[in-house]
């Protein structure tokens, strides 16, 4: 009976979800049904948790609107996200940052990771130093 959920479940899970960690900058797209139309509304914010595995994976963005913050918990897998686009990686050392909810203003901004630096190449690209001439 188990491996006919695992089967079921395995078709439901979403194969273009991109990779995203806590701390990073995401603008989620949700689909919105009003009066028959459907629209995309966007909400971009910082990830500060992620939570659960498979089908039942759920992340919380967080946002200030208009002064006041806003967390959202999107279920990843759901049909109801058109996508998710990672704006900048977030450059962090906890699981949870909760604790942003209690930052206000500047204090709540996260350092950006930058990709690509790798401190093995550094030396190599940089001019080694000319010796200097001493006046006599």
């Amino acid at each position: 009976m188990e491996k006919y959920a695992k089967l079921i479940e395995a078709a439901q899970l979403k194969k273009d979800i991109p990779k995203f960690d806590i701390g990073d900058t995401v603008d989620v797209q949700v689909k919105i049904v009003e009066e028959g139309k459907t629209r995309l509304q966007s909400f971009e914010g910082i990830l500060i948790a992620r939570a659960g595995s498979g089908l039942g994976e759920t992340f919380t963005v967080r946002k200030v609107s208009y002064g006041e913050g806003v967390e959202r918990v999107f279920p990843l897998h759901s049909p109801s996200i058109e996508k998710i686009v990672v704006v900048k990686k977030g450059n962090v050392r906890r699981a949870k940052l909760y604790y942003l909810k209690r930052k206000v203003g500047k204090a709540t901004r996260v350092e950006e990771k930058i990709e690509g630096r790798d401190d093995a190449e550094a030396p190599e690209s940089r001019p080694s130093p000319q010796p200097r001439e001493e006046a006599k």
